[in-house]
């Protein structure tokens, strides 16, 4: 084993208690190795039993097989029991409509939980740092998070098979290469951390370093907003456990006093009760009550929420995504889940050659559909080609215009803000497979092909050159 020499490495040491048996999840990469490196080097001196843990996610091919032997042979000069695993990410992510980055993350995560289960282990460690922190929170604001978003990396998460620790969150990622350039210490370098088509890469290499220039101290300022941001997530989550038997009721009044229990029947709250609260504790209280039924509302409909309990009139009905319904009664605000109205099944699906035209009466639409001009590409005008224009479903992905990855259709409708009955009929446009058109967004060209969207009404036209995301 080779001395320690040179720089330490910031480690927190609150997480770590003599006799845990603790594995570290090793990619090879230069984190994950320098987070061993440290444990190894302290493990007497804290008390602790050491592992290694490598997943090779099946991508990458030759590069990858070469970090699981780097890993292997690191863990045995370290003299450290090593434990591996194979997963294919690629076919996951397309068998659940995922990107590879969601698949990587949710597969990695399930293999640490059966690590826990089965080997003697009391917790995994992973070599987040505070860059990674910094990123996580500029990507999670992108993506309009509330506050438990922006709390992005924790320093510990619990389940029941054990624990997760992050201890090297207070180190940079310039200061774990420094630590292990002073070890003589090498690592593995991953080709797809500089794929721009991963959104991490962009925020990492091309985001975070424009906005620098307007602030040098952007990253400690992120990670201070994350730490800020879970100290106020976790006093929310002490105030709704306070407050919501007190303000949400489950099962329907009856006359004289009392509530019926029935399947399905959700919860509510009362109106007059919700009004007499702050602002944000109304908001906090409907999002829990939500994700009480499995629903978890963003911003716009939870104002919609809100607007309805405030201000509605008895009898309305409000649906949302998730399946996520609202009724006002005189008295109160009822939610309940089910399965939203206009999904997929139940809206039909209408084909017509290209070129040539599609009427579609439950979309409100007649769709125009030819070869674009000057296209070189053959297969859309080829004699028999075909478009389906149908419902959006679960797992469908877009190329918006001028974004260099694909997004799920469900994430770009977050994007347009579409919720409710709305959001449960929204029409895409298939061609061999893929979607080459999509309601209120423009998507970049695909296969030649040229649409252009008319109100059965006759209003103004819609065409692939319509709002961009």
């Amino acid at each position: 084993m080779r001395k320690t020499v040179g720089p330490e490495l910031s480690i927190d040491r609150t997480l770590l208690k003599p006799g845990l048996r603790l594995a570290v999840g090793l990619s090879g990469g230069a984190d994950s190795v320098a987070l061993l490196r440290v444990m190894a080097e302290r493990s007497k001196e804290l008390g602790l039993v050491l592992h290694a843990a490598h997943l090779h996610h099946g991508l990458r091919g030759a590069e990858a097989d070469g970090d699981l032997e780097f890993a292997r042979a690191l863990a045995a000069e370290l003299g450290l029991l090593f434990h591996e695993a194979r997963v294919e990410t690629a076919a996951e992510a397309a068998k659940n409509g995922e990107s590879i980055e969601e698949a990587a993350r949710r597969l990695r995560y399930l293999w640490f939980r059966k690590l826990l289960s089965e080997v003697p282990l009391d917790a995994i460690a992973t070599a987040h740092t505070r860059d990674d922190q910094a990123e996580t929170v500029l990507g999670k604001f992108l993506r309009g998070a509330w506050t438990e978003g922006l709390s992005a990396i924790y320093p510990e998460v619990k389940s029941p098979e054990g624990r997760i620790l992050r201890p090297l969150l207070g180190a940079t990622r310039g200061e774990v290469e420094a630590y292990l350039r002073a070890l003589g210490q090498g690592w593995r370098e991953d080709s797809s951390n500089d794929d721009p088509a991963y959104t991490r890469n962009r925020i990492r290499h091309e985001l975070l370093p424009l906005l620098e220039h307007w602030n040098p101290r952007l990253r400690e300022h992120l990670v201070q907003m994350a730490e800020l941001a879970r100290d106020e997530e976790a006093w929310w989550q002490g105030e709704m456990a306070r407050l919501a038997p007190q303000l949400l009721f489950s099962g329907r009044p009856v006359r004289g006093g009392g509530r019926a229990q029935a399947d399905g029947d959700g919860l509510a709250v009362e109106v007059a009760r919700l009004a007499a609260l702050a602002p944000a504790v109304q908001r906090r209280l409907l999002r829990f009550a939500a994700e009480q039924l499995g629903a978890t509302p963003d911003f716009a409909a939870t104002e919609a929420l809100r607007t309805m309990a405030l201000t509605g009139r008895a009898g309305q009905r409000l649906e949302l995504a998730q399946g996520l319904r609202a009724e006002r009664t005189p008295r109160e605000l009822r939610l309940t889940v089910g399965a939203a109205a206009g999904a997929e099944g139940m809206v039909p699906a209408y084909s017509g050659a290209i070129p040539g035209e599609i009427v579609a009466p439950a979309f409100g639409l007649r769709i125009e559909v030819a070869a674009r001009c000057g296209s070189t590409e053959s297969r859309a005008a080829a004699p028999g080609a075909v478009a389906t224009l149908r419902n959006w479903k679960p797992g469908d992905r877009v190329r918006l215009r001028y974004s260099s990855g694909e997004r799920k259709v469900k994430e770009v409708m977050e994007r347009l803000r579409v919720t409710g009955s709305e959001r449960s009929i929204w029409p895409v446009l298939e061609v061999g497979g893929r979607i080459v058109w999509m309601k209120g967004v423009e998507l970049e060209p695909e296969m030649g092909i040229a649409v252009v969207a008319i109100p059965l009404e006759g209003a103004a036209r819609e065409s692939d050159g319509s709002t961009p995301v």
